[in-house]
């Protein structure tokens, strides 16, 4: 009885030393690394809440809110005024801006018309097509809703159609195209 006592153990590691090696899955191989090309996106790098734009052609930067949760581009505008060209809608307005004076009259083709909604506030706004200028990079054909941001600390405001792929953004700064 004793000597069965110490070939059970003996047989059982035997038995379960043979079953491992046959049921042991093969090592993978080890992959090599591969080169990740990336394409040219985030060409303004990280911005900051505030930043420059220069509504081309004028000549001086108005400041700009960065704004992740509008959808689209809003400008400061007087003298909005719908007119007709050609058959087709069209809109003249005055860009001024307020830290130098500068004043510049566009007449631009309404390419469509904003419905913002805001708290007790329902609004019907312009959409042109703009180029701009945010830090190195000139931007064409962007979409900027007309607006009376009087009441707004900041003439612009720039929305995801113009930063996604093109910008992160850091809340903590600010003024870092200058």
């Amino acid at each position: 009885m004793k000597n069965l006592r110490k070939l059970v153990p003996l047989i059982a590691g035997i038995l379960l030393s043979g079953c491992q090696s046959h049921n042991t899955p093969p090592l993978p191989e080890i992959v090599p690394a591969v080169e990740v090309k990336k394409s040219p996106q985030h060409v303004l790098g990280i911005i900051g809440a505030v930043e420059p734009v220069y509504m081309l052609p004028m000549k001086a930067p108005i400041a700009a809110r960065i704004d992740t949760g509008a959808t689209t581009s809003s400008i400061d505008a007087d003298n909005i005024t719908p007119f007709e060209r050609d058959g087709e809608k069209w809109v003249s307005f005055d860009i001024i801006n307020r830290t130098n004076g500068e004043k510049y009259h566009f007449e631009k083709k309404v390419i469509g018309m904003a419905d913002i909604k805001r708290l007790h506030v329902h609004e019907k706004r312009y959409i042109v097509r703009m180029d701009v200028k945010l830090g190195k990079e000139v931007l064409t054909n962007i979409k900027f809703n007309l607006a009376n941001r009087d009441k707004f600390e900041y003439q612009a405001l720039i929305g995801r159609n113009i930063l996604t792929g093109r910008a992160i953004v850091d809340t903590s700064l600010s003024n870092t195209l200058n």
